[in-house]
């Protein structure tokens, strides 16, 4: 029988050579981060006929795989995206919760030393003392705000950087990729190692946004982000960038390149750590900044309306307190157009009630011929604008001025009724003897129609001809039905000071002070008496002032100025709260994948152990064969010599 048993030693021992390298290579990398367990296969060598049977020949290792499971790999960088996207917003979160609660406490307390303050003004009037620490208390407040909004500042621009730097790593790993599948692309045997770092690199990918991987038949991968852009394609890689926000270039924008081609991505499609960010950015970080702006509109406008319903210690109609809400510079910052616009039209945004600002934001769209809507950013609702002169009303607590230029049908622009606020209140009284806090007394008859009301805006000249003080009040007749409206004055004793006077609407100034009338609708007979006494120690005005503490002044009249600060602040505590809880169940997910994993391609020092011994014992053999049929050769030789 002519059976090779030396060559079938041969193919035996470098089988479990094979075998044993296989073995000692997978537990080398028992702990390499990525490494998926190999396994050799073995198959026989072609049998050879002698006479009526047949005879095995031996074995060879015929692959050397790689243990790979597509579904769990996917699963793992689900779970990867999910963990990663909770981590990320919990983490941008906690850094804002904590900014509330710790930095942003001193925009409460110097809220509540200022209404102290005004208690103590309310006291004693005519205390200059009492009077600067309470402008002082003003400073505070105003200074509180510009400072946390200061932070939320760096806290956006902490957020761009890291964005910037996402999108940096993940242009390097789709080059690496793009390298990589031309690597593989060149062998139809792919190398085990190119494979294992494809993976890793996918898997970091994956925490960066939802990876789609998609196999090519040349044995590249195609890899998508959140399964609309493309970043990688064979050996080609796309360019992740971002840009200058539109219409606000601090909110910067997504962007997907290759070569000259580039399109705005929206992260919102992404998840993971860039989809969480933006979210944050976008959900959470600026509304939280546009309600600390509403806060301070509703500080200014409301202390500056209770100065203006007052008389300071000059015996004057008392001036702001704080810088107008409707300053210009501000009122150009709420409104922003988008770059496609083909219209010229510049706009501004006048608060005409700060109780009904919302603090959220919006779209305006204009479709000619005259159709403006307006879309709120949160809810979605529209709501149709009426254009009167230049001027668009409709909006909650708001309008907006059309300052120049024109529209053109398809404009957008982006209206923040809030924005800047914060950052530009400012205290602008220096005078502590400014603070109102008397009060005029202005008596409306009991028979008015309710059509018409009034307000008290200068006094010019107390020493005026028939200046009202107490024991000479005035009496003031109006008549809004006629062409131009008209007024009468009376004097105590209810004589005619002259015959009834033409003004031009809605301010009457005569008898050493002004006034502004409020017509609803048309009225002929409403009369209002006036009393502008002014006393040192009269400290009515004050104890108004001090009173908006507790007044729900705000959100519709549903909250007080301080409510403002702490709801704000418990919805990001609220946020932060559930996004811990996601964290922990993204955890528990991910944990369960990657077990699956490692279960497939992890490798198990015990079992490799065993295998060891087996392709050891199987090589000892092999050789104890190769022995077996050189002591045959021998003795054959020896019998024939």
């Amino acid at each position: 029988m002519a059976v090779d048993l030396l060559n079938i030693a041969r193919t035996g021992v470098l089988a479990s050579q094979s075998q044993l390298g296989v073995t000692s290579n997978n537990i080398a990398n028992a702990n390499t981060a990525g490494y998926h367990r190999q396994v050799a296969t073995q198959s026989t060598l072609e049998s050879q006929r002698f006479g009526s049977s047949f005879y095995g020949t031996g074995t060879y290792v015929n692959d050397v795989k790689r243990i790979y499971n597509d579904y769990a790999a996917r699963e793992l960088r689900i779970g990867q995206t999910t963990l990663s996207a909770a981590e990320a917003s919990y983490g941008k979160l906690s850094e804002l919760d904590q900014l509330f609660s710790q930095v942003g406490k001193v925009v409460p307390q110097s809220l509540n030393d200022l209404f102290s303050g005004l208690n103590s003004v309310a006291d004693l009037p005519a205390d200059l003392g009492i009077r600067s620490s309470t402008l002082t208390n003003a400073q505070q407040v105003a200074s509180s705000l510009n400072q946390m909004q200061s932070y939320l500042n760096g806290q956006l621009n902490q957020t761009n950087d890291q964005i910037t730097g996402m999108t940096k790593r993940i242009n390097e790993i789709s080059t690496e990729l793009a390298n990589l599948n031309l690597e593989l692309m060149k062998s139809p045997n792919q190398d085990a190692q190119l494979l294992d770092k494809q993976d890793a690199l996918v898997q970091e990918l994956s925490q960066y946004a939802q990876v789609n991987v998609i196999p090519l038949e040349n044995g590249a991968k195609s890899v998508m982000l959140g399964g609309s852009v493309m970043l990688v394609s064979g050996e080609i890689a796309m360019t992740m960038g971002v840009q200058a926000g539109d219409p606000f270039p601090n909110e910067l924008q997504l962007t997907s390149s290759i070569g000259s081609q580039s399109v705005t991505v929206d992260p919102s499609k992404l998840g993971g750590q860039l989809g969480a960010i933006f979210d944050y950015r976008d959900q959470t970080l600026i509304p939280a900044g546009h309600e600390l702006d509403q806060l301070a509109l509703g500080v200014a406008d409301n202390f500056n309306k209770m100065q203006a319903q007052g008389i300071d210690l000059n015996g004057q109609v008392g001036a702001n307190i704080f810088k107008d809400i409707n300053d210009p510079m501000m009122s150009l910052g709420r409104a922003a157009g988008f770059s496609g616009n083909t219209g010229n039209a510049t706009l501004g945004v006048t608060i005409d009630d700060t109780s009904l600002l919302t603090g959220g934001a919006y779209e305006l769209s204009f479709t000619a011929p005259a159709t403006y809507e307006l879309r709120d950013s949160k809810t979605g609702a529209i709501t149709p604008l009426t254009l009167t002169g230049s001027t668009l009303s409709g909006g909650s607590g708001f309008s907006i001025d059309i300052k120049a230029g024109a529209m053109a049908s398809g404009d957008r622009f982006a209206i923040r009724p809030t924005a800047g606020a914060s950052n530009g209140i400012e205290v602008v009284m220096k005078d502590p003897k400014g603070i109102a806090a008397a009060s005029p007394k202005i008596t409306a008859d009991a028979a008015n129609s309710g059509n018409t009301q009034v307000k008290l805006t200068q006094i010019s000249n107390r020493n005026a001809a028939n200046f009202p003080v107490t024991g000479s009040e005035l009496t003031i007749k109006l008549d809004t039905t006629v062409v131009p409206p008209t007024y009468e004055a009376f004097d105590a004793a209810g004589t005619s000071l002259g015959a009834a006077a033409p003004y031009t609407p809605p301010s009457i100034s005569a008898f050493g002070f002004t006034f502004e009338v409020d017509s609803k609708a048309a009225a002929g007979n409403d009369r209002f008496t006036f009393d502008l006494s002014f006393a040192a120690g009269d400290n009515s005005n004050a104890v108004a002032m001090a009173k908006l503490s507790e007044s729900k002044v705000m959100n519709g009249g549903k909250s007080t100025l301080a409510d403002v600060f702490e709801n704000t602040k418990l919805e990001v505590g609220s946020k932060t709260k559930a996004a811990e809880v996601r964290v922990g169940s993204a955890e528990a997910v991910y944990q369960q994948a990657y077990a699956r994993v490692e279960s497939e391609s992890g490798v198990n020092l015990d079992e490799e152990a065993a295998n060891l011994m087996r392709f050891q014992q199987a090589y000892q053999a092999s050789a104890r064969i190769m022995t077996t049929a050189q002591q045959i050769f021998d003795t054959l030789l020896s019998s024939v010599r």
